[in-house]
């Protein structure tokens, strides 16, 4: 699709954009949504680039708008638009991404998508979207091929809705009706209703699988009661064998669509079909959602899914480095499983930036490297160390109990992360070397002193030892 116009000087900008969108993605992402990106001309301040579906051209601009324009901007600063275009019935569909990157339609409206079909092939070589129905294709949202029951780390926060979802996905009759997952953001729900759609679909091609958030549900409702066409809506949502509904929360405060919804659910559960909901909040705790409704969504099982723990992090984190083919130091990524603990989303994109950076700049990577390049991700989620938490992370690297900082026992083992937790306490808080004592079972203050001056000892005859303080250090430090 390149044009005859096109510059070399264009096709070089173009080929550094995309070389540095693979580094930041991942190589998996990066094929599956972006490989297939060609230009198509560069004039006037305007980039022109296409794509082969309607359903990539949706995607792309709806997760790597801003990106590629940015991109665009540093190769060259005249440029102030960027068109993705794709083909439909021999009549181009534009989407442009102005200033502010937002997109903005073109030359046609932008429909609903299919599933997509970027997944792989069956064994017989044809593409197992191709048997999807294509009623059930034209409302749902698509699906991120990343988003697999194989690419989900199991750890004790998320092992019942893990297990759930997997049970749901490969039963062969409705084992619980509904299955609600709801959990804070970025803990996994979004990714366990992809897995459960790609799953069942894997296993039954031909059945009708609808995905898609509670806002594009009311979207939809909204624009058939415009067009009066709301028996079409009504039998497209109720013909469906699993409708798994994203964000339910949404619906709060919205009655005409909280009774077009229990009317579809009701359908839908009377006849056997799976139902699969995900909320930020338990059935129960949904805030302008009808008594009735939250005791229908409470009927089947609900799984909650828990913050992450360190544990959970650092597989994560292990896991993604594989995926990327990236060699991260071991001490890296127990910093960041330490340091970031909001959310999953959060973990990941640290990883992605520190490995874009390393690709970009060339440095290798290390702790030093890592605090720069994420100094105001670990600021954000900086909050002010107490001995407490100094206590309970020493505990945690040492593998010994939080209690063990508190007792009577002088085993080496016990003892000896007790005196690093006291000289941590003494380099990172205010408190006086009595107070300090007083938080480590009630010990004289020359007993906090013996054990600063006995870590700093060790530090410099042990090398290995002066890491872990040191990485302990740097996990507490705000």
């Amino acid at each position: 699709m390149h044009g005859a116009e096109l510059d070399p000087q264009v096709e070089e900008r173009w080929a550094r954009v995309r070389g540095r969108l693979r580094a930041e993605v991942g190589e998996a992402a990066f094929r599956s949504w972006l490989k297939p990106l060609t230009l198509v001309n560069s004039k006037s301040g305007a980039v022109r680039m296409a794509v082969p579906t309607r359903f990539m051209r949706d995607w792309v601009q709806s997760n790597y708008a801003d990106r590629i324009r940015l991109l665009w901007v540093e190769e060259d600063e005249r440029v102030n638009r960027v068109d993705i275009v794709v083909q439909v019935a021999n009549r181009p569909v534009t989407s442009r991404l102005g200033h502010d990157g937002a997109a903005r339609p073109g030359n046609g409206a932008v429909g609903s998508v299919a599933l997509p079909r970027t997944s792989g092939h069956g064994r017989n070589g044809r593409d197992e979207g191709d048997k999807a129905d294509p009623a059930a294709c034209e409302i749902s949202a698509p699906l991120d091929p990343r988003f697999t029951f194989e690419n989900f780390i199991v750890g004790k926060p998320n092992e019942l809705a893990y297990a759930a979802a997997r049970r749901v996905a490969e039963a062969n009759v409705v084992p619980f009706n509904p299955l609600f997952l709801y959990g804070g953001v970025g803990l996994g729900k979004t990714h366990l209703m992809h897995a459960i759609a790609w799953q069942i679909r894997k296993r039954g091609p031909n059945r009708k699988v609808v995905y898609l958030s509670a806002e594009k549900f009311m979207y939809q409702f909204v624009r058939a009661l415009r067009t009066k066409d709301t028996m079409s809506f009504k039998e497209q949502f109720r013909s469906v064998d699993v409708l798994m509904i994203d964000d339910v929360q949404f619906i709060g405060g919205r009655e005409a669509t909280q009774e077009e919804f229990f009317h579809t659910f009701n359908a839908l559960v009377d006849q056997n079909r799976q139902v699969v909901i995900s909320a930020d909040k338990s059935p129960s705790d949904l805030e302008g959602v009808e008594e009735r409704m939250r005791s229908r969504l409470g009927w089947g099982l609900v799984a909650d899914i828990h913050p992450t723990t360190y544990e959970l992090r650092l597989g994560i984190l292990q896991s993604k480095c594989e995926q990327l083919g990236a060699e991260i130091p071991e001490k890296v990524l127990e910093f960041l499983a330490h340091k970031i603990t909001s959310n999953v989303r959060e973990v990941e994109g640290a990883l992605n930036r520190i490995v874009a950076h390393t690709t970009l700049v060339g440095r290798p990577i290390a702790l030093e490297t890592t605090t720069e390049v994420l100094h105001d991700l670990l600021r954000a989620n900086d909050r002010r160390v107490t001995i407490e938490e100094i206590q309970k992370r020493v505990a945690e690297h040492f593998n010994v109990r939080i209690a063990d900082m508190h007792s009577a026992r002088r085993a080496r083992a016990v003892a000896r992360p007790r005196q690093v937790a006291m000289y941590l306490a003494k380099q990172l808080t205010s408190r006086s070397l009595p107070e300090i004592g007083r938080k480590f079972g009630g010990r004289d203050h020359t007993t906090v002193m013996h054990a600063v001056r006995k870590i700093e000892e060790l530090k410099t005859t042990d090398s290995s030892f002066a890491e872990d303080v040191d990485l302990l250090r740097r996990m507490l430090e705000s």
